[in-house]
This record gives structure tokens, sequence and C-alpha cells, in this order.
């Protein structure tokens, strides 16, 4: 099928009339920072803080994500067979990631133009992605959330016992060991991840919702 014979619809129900009807503003919420600097936990908190607000939210999660709709190779092997894997499975090589963030954005954007608030917890690690996001949703909507937690606290915590492997040599191109994170240069918040707590962050992630009238 030729691009010729894509079109796009536009929708009976404008987004200000979803968004009165949620009572709160559509909006991404970009959770960004090293695997387990605390970016699900928080969201979570958010996620159960705003449902107790009655505003309208939901938590997209990398490793939920990567069990459907960015699956890796032997996880669709499984169900469609080696081409189909082969084809739309997705690593974690620097240009799976890349497709990984694209698709995740994508759907985000959705989200928001639904009038929720979509809380996204994936490390993220290039910049550019993360502004590519950016660049395709509207002024505004983009609220990039830094999880500043020191690698030397994520490598304590290490629920998984990825950056064991990965010191190990087990375990090629992780992030902050042998592959790199971007740190993002203008993000709409900073959370110190290695002095508070994850329900003191969540408060501050609350608060700079309200203070951009998104709730």
């Amino acid at each position: 099928m030729s691009n010729v014979e894509v079109h796009w619809h536009d929708h009976a129900v404008s987004r200000e009339e979803r968004e009165k009807l949620n009572g709160n503003k559509g909006c991404v919420v970009w959770f960004t920072g090293l695997s387990a600097c605390g970016k699900s936990t928080i969201a979570n908190i958010v996620d159960h803080k705003l449902n107790k607000l009655g505003k309208h939210s939901f938590v997209l999660d990398g490793d939920n994500v990567r069990h459907g709709l960015n699956a890796n190779g032997a996880m669709l092997r499984e169900v469609h067979g080696e081409e189909f894997a082969k084809r739309f499975g997705l690593g974690f090589s620097a240009q799976d990631r890349e497709e990984n963030i694209r698709r995740i954005g994508a759907v985000a954007k959705l989200f928001a133009e639904a009038g929720v608030i979509a809380l996204t917890a994936f490390i993220s690690p290039y910049r550019a992605d993360r502004d590519l996001v950016r660049k395709n949703l509207a002024p505004g909507d983009f609220v990039e959330i830094f999880v500043d937690t020191p690698i030397e606290i994520c490598e304590q915590r290490d629920p998984k016992g990825l950056y064991k492997k990965a010191r190990a040599g087990e375990l090629k191109g992780f992030t902050g060991i042998d592959d790199p994170y971007e740190v993002p240069e203008r993000p709409e918040l900073v959370l110190d991840g290695g002095k508070k707590t994850a329900e003191e962050l969540a408060e501050q992630v609350i608060a700079c919702l309200k203070e951009k009238g998104k709730v």
C-alpha cells in the first residue's frame, strides 16, 4: 500500500471535549533515567495519586510494553514464526531502542490526544530519541522528567541482577556500563532519586503537573 492510499481521518469528538469529560488535560509525562533509578516506582505512585484525584492516567512501563507491542524476537517467534520475528522483533541495539521509543512515543501521543495523562517509564538513553517524541507532540504536551539517581545506588538496588551481569560481561550494550546514557539538557523536572523517597518524588511530579495546568 502506498502513502497515497493512507488518509488521516478527523475525529467527531474533539480533544477539548474529551479533556472536559476527563477533568484533566492530556499530556505525556516521560520518566527517563538509568535502570533501577526508580522510574516505574515513581510513575505508579503518581498514577495512584492521580486516580485518587479523579484524573485519567495510565502507566506505559518499559518492561510491560516489551511483552506486547515491542516484544523481542524470541517472544514473537513462538506465536508468529521466524520471519515475522525477524521483521518486527525488537532487541536492545541502538537501532532497536530507537524504534522502541518511536513506537511508544506514537502510542503515548494517542493517549494525550484522548485527554489521558500518559506516564511513560523507559530508560530511553538517547537524547535524540526523546527529543523526537517531544517534537511530534503538541507544544506543552511533553513533560520530561529526569530521575537523577547515581549509578552506584542503581547498582545496589539492581532488582533484576542486570548490572551484575553487565559487570561480568554477560550482558552487552547495557546503559551506564558499556552503552551511554545521555542526560536531558532541559527537562521539565529533575528528581533527586538518591536522596528522596519515591513518595516524595511523586509529590514533586504532581506539583509540576498542577503548575502546568494539567491536573
